[in-house]
């Protein structure tokens, strides 16, 4: 049965002597979640887990209770066993989490629940943080500055030969798993079952050697030891196959859990395949959409960023509308890493909803300008555009951007480079530790949900 929260009880008091109290951020982080529209967004997630949650069962761990935990572990960037282990030993902790004298959920407790909130309700979530700063007079929407940023997911530098080490280590793994089920099955080879990691591994080890030569020779080698990875890989997908045959006429649930994981894996392995042999074996350059660059985080893109040292990312594009308070109103992780004046129109349009109108200035980086999107913030208000001209513009156009003002304006605007750069080092996103789209955007959405938090409580304690 899903719990609200425990029976109030102050620890201060009981040992008075200790003289301990919150930090004043803490104090003001408490009076902010205990907001009721926050509390009901994330009872609505938790209690789907199961049809009877909220009238039948045990006691749960009480939804005050894993919203604080969950804000508290981003706030201090801890891992969940990190979280557990220092809210329960810290009386501050234990009285701002709201579980007293109770025991601390444990890690795998809070991970389950923290998967039930979803994406959708974290937006949710950041839209009513947004009104709150709103009406303890953080922001006032009066500046807007949008720009993006790159999410890495948590995979190793991709490569044809890593990604198809991976399929046949993965495959091999579930046939392992299958054979005590169907390995007494009449007739089935006992090759059906055979492991290619060895000769993966030594395969690995020769592409490696062969990597820092040069010349028509090397070129050759590389491609034969390509092929003889590719036919290993076929061969592990045939084993796949056919035991994933015998298994579907199983009843058990392991049985089941094995054949979707199969059947998951296995168009991936086909899809490495095939830009495998148009890169390697016939010479032919793959498109960076076309490309699967992790088994484990299909959804993860290749990104030219031409940065210095790191040319090239994997992840996803993360984009980011920070108002005045340094208060980030909305973000998006996108489907695709297109340009990124495709994105204003909706960020001003998100805004006049958030704040009921258009803001007094705006500002973007060059890749945001266009005749198009300076035209529509002109229609919707907006006094001040500061969106510098990609390329060489006219004398008026330089002009233009000369003005004190535009001057003035680009300059709010490279702020958000620093915020950027805070939320990469202080608010865990510089790496999704989590899996899949949903594992991306609630790590995202975490992070910044509590960066919001913290602003608003930095900016009351400051007065």
């Amino acid at each position: 049965m899903l719990r609200n929260r425990y029976d109030p009880l102050n620890l201060f008091e009981l040992v008075p002597k200790l003289g301990r109290e919150m930090d004043p951020e803490l104090v003001q982080l408490d009076r902010l979640l205990d907001d009721d529209v926050l509390f009901q967004k994330v009872r609505a997630d938790l209690v789907c887990r199961y049809r009877h949650t909220a009238t039948r069962g045990r006691p749960s761990t009480p939804v005050e209770v894993i919203l604080r935990m969950l804000v508290v572990k981003r706030l201090y960037r801890w891992s969940y066993e990190e979280t557990e282990h220092f809210v329960g030993d810290s009386l501050i902790l234990r009285q701002f989490c709201r579980v007293y004298l109770e025991s601390v959920p444990d890690d795998t407790t809070l991970i389950r629940w923290a998967k039930l909130i979803g994406p959708q309700t974290l937006e949710q979530l950041n839209e009513r943080v947004v009104q709150l700063a709103r009406s303890l007079k953080v922001t006032r929407g009066r500046k807007l500055r949008v720009d993006r940023a790159v999410v890495e997911t948590n995979i190793h530098h991709p490569t044809d030969s890593g990604i198809l080490g991976a399929g046949v280590r993965v495959l091999g793994r579930l046939l392992r798993r299958a054979k005590p089920l169907v390995g007494g099955t009449p007739g089935l080879a006992k090759t059906v079952f055979q492991s290619h990691n060895r000769s993966v591994r030594r395969l690995a080890q020769q592409m490696h050697r062969v990597a820092r030569r040069k010349g028509e020779d090397a070129v050759a080698e590389m491609k034969g030891a390509y092929a003889k990875l590719l036919a290993i890989t076929r061969r592990t997908q045939t084993q796949a196959r056919t035991v994933c045959a015998l298994l579907q006429d199983r009843s058990e649930g392991v049985a089941q859990r094995l054949v979707q994981q199969v059947a998951q894996v296995l168009p991936r392995i086909d899809q490495a395949i095939s830009q495998t042999v148009c890169r390697v074996i016939d010479g032919e350059v793959v498109p960076a959409k076309e490309k699967i660059v992790s088994l484990f985080e299909p959804h993860t893109q290749i990104i030219v960023r031409h940065k210095t040292g790191k040319t090239v990312e994997f992840g996803r594009k993360l984009w980011l509308e920070e108002v005045d308070g340094g208060i980030i109103s909305g973000y998006r992780v996108l489907d695709e890493p297109g340009q990124d004046y495709a994105y204003f129109a909706d960020s001003l349009t998100a805004h006049q909803r958030r704040f009921g109108k258009a803001p007094y200035l705006v500002a973007g980086d060059r890749g945001v300008s266009s005749a198009k999107n300076e035209r529509l913030a002109q229609e919707a208000g907006v006094t001040r555009i500061v969106l510098p001209w990609d390329g060489k513009g006219s004398p008026e156009r330089r002009k233009h951007e000369r003005e004190r003002w535009f001057r003035r304006g680009f300059r709010f605007r490279a702020g958000i480079e620093g915020r950027i750069s805070v939320l990469r080092r202080c608010s865990g996103l510089a790496r999704c530790p989590d899996h899949g789209p949903d594992g991306m955007g609630r790590s995202v959405g975490w992070g910044i949900l509590t960066h919001n938090l913290v602003k608003i409580a930095q900016t009351q304690v400051a007065r």
